[in-house]
């Protein structure tokens, strides 16, 4: 059997996981008893609350890695597309939705199919007129690779909705918009966009870019039938991944692979998560202490040094020509201090996973086991992939902070002390009609947003 054949593993009649009609009533019957989920939320309430650090190798971010420079980044687009969606928009979606730059809002993404938020402007509860406009953001913002993977990843929910028996719980458009601070082709601002299988966290200042975190997923990670029939996803993310591998020679294998097993094995207790499988840089590790482990660059021949910037620029593929290209010449200023790790095999049939960490960059790609679908073990048609900024820079949040220790119009307000000056509980109702908003902050009690009801 292929492992890319996820045929066998569709639910028997009766035993979809989906627990009710709407994304609303789903979500209280995924959660209400279950107090593993439970436990979840209460975790990442608990992460959240923590101020941001940034992913580290050892909970030290490395000062300096980041220039406020300008990169090309397509911005008067996108302050076209945003400021046509927010006409668009009532004054209470745009209370709904809209942030001041610098809220904590940024960083309670989630990637599940589970409604749980309260806030943000939902696509499958609004017109085509209104997903247009939210569409036109994402266009104006992506390559057209990043917006077609984005788009597909979103067509594949709603494959997998239709597989399972939920097509209003995990539909084409079960996703959250949310506005940062107003489009300006001087002052910083953002958007982001998230829901099952896709997180787009988009951070705008002049000319610059970034849009981490960002999460590509899908199960299965092709459609066969249906109106979206031929759309693949991650083929060349998997076989880049599978070319570098098999580029090493024997020890460079040995040294790359830190656990040959997947699940179970040499895998150690604790390293297996029941949501994130693999992965390290999920929904709420804002703050993660993930070690370096594996190859590092400068073990690396000019060939296989080639074949991990192929690789990476599969990743970084989803921006603009501009930002795109200032991120690969970042990464090989960083080449020597890159590495590369992998877990499970490397025939055709093997699941796997695999990480490239470096000061400047953290991807990981992983196959997952069954959350719909029936598989229990890691399967190659269902596909999670993250992309974080370390060392501060998810979110834009570095050069945030920067731009307020050199900004004389912020000094009083945050003290130039980083950037976790949160908003206190009412800080989306500061918000004007017109998505304008005051900075007023709050009492600091960044746990304050009412997140999770369950």
């Amino acid at each position: 059997m292929s492992g890319y054949d996820y045929r066998p593993f569709l639910p028997p009649p009766g035993t979809s996981k989906i627990a009710g009609p709407t994304p609303r009533a789903h979500t209280e019957g995924r959660t209400k008893n279950n107090a593993r989920a439970q436990g979840m939320f209460a975790k990442w309430a608990q992460m959240a609350s923590e101020p941001f650090r940034g992913i580290t190798t050892d909970g030290n971010p490395i000062a300096g890695l980041f220039e406020r420079k300008p990169e090309g980044a397509p911005t008067l687009a996108m302050i076209e597309a945003v400021n046509a969606l927010l006409a668009r928009m009532s004054s209470e979606q745009k209370k709904a939705s809209c942030f001041p730059v610098d809220s904590p809002q940024w960083r309670r993404w989630q990637n599940t199919e589970l409604f749980l938020e309260d806030y943000g402007l939902r696509l499958d509860e609004v017109g085509e007129p209104l997903r247009e406009a939210t569409m036109a953001v994402l266009r104006a913002s992506l390559s057209p690779h990043g917006y077609e993977l984005s788009r597909n990843t979103m067509k594949l929910n709603r494959f997998l909705g239709d597989l399972v028996g939920g097509p209003d719980v995990m539909g084409e458009w079960s996703y959250t918009f949310c506005l940062f601070g107003e489009p300006s082709a001087s002052e910083p601002w953002g958007w982001q966009y998230f829901g099952h299988h896709l997180v787009i966290n988009c951070f705008v200042f002049g000319e610059q870019m970034t849009i981490t975190p960002a999460f590509w997923g899908a199960e299965p990670s092709f459609a066969d039938h249906g109106p979206f029939k031929g759309i693949h996803l991650f083929q060349d993310e998997e076989r880049a991944g599978l070319t570098l591998m098999r580029s090493f020679s024997e020890a460079q294998q040995k040294r790359a692979i830190v656990y040959h097993s997947m699940m179970g094995g040499d895998l150690p207790e604790g390293r297996r998560h029941f949501a994130d499988n693999l992965h390290l840089g999920g929904a709420y590790q804002d703050n993660r202490v993930v070690p370096y482990e594996g190859l590092k660059g400068t073990e690396l021949s000019a060939l296989q040094r080639r074949n991990l910037l192929d690789l990476v620029e599969k990743y970084y593929g989803v921006l603009p020509h501009g930002p795109r290209a200032a991120r690969m010449a970042e990464m090989e200023r960083h080449l020597a201090d890159t590495h590369f790790c992998w877990i499970g095999g490397f025939s055709e049939e093997s699941p796997f996973y695999y990480r490239v960490q470096s000061p400047v960059t953290f991807i990981e790609f992983d196959h997952h086991a069954g959350v719909f679908l029936t598989n229990p073990e890691p399967a190659k048609f269902h596909v999670h992939t993250i992309v974080r900024t370390p060392n501060g820079n998810d979110y834009g949040f570095d050069l945030l902070r920067q731009h307020y220790r050199t900004s004389p119009h912020h000094k009083h307000d945050h003290g130039g002390g980083g950037h976790h000056h949160h908003h206190g509980d009412g800080d989306r109702h500061h918000h004007h009609g017109d998505g304008k908003h005051d900075h007023h902050h709050g009492n600091g009690d960044h746990g304050s947003h009412h997140h999770n009801k369950t």
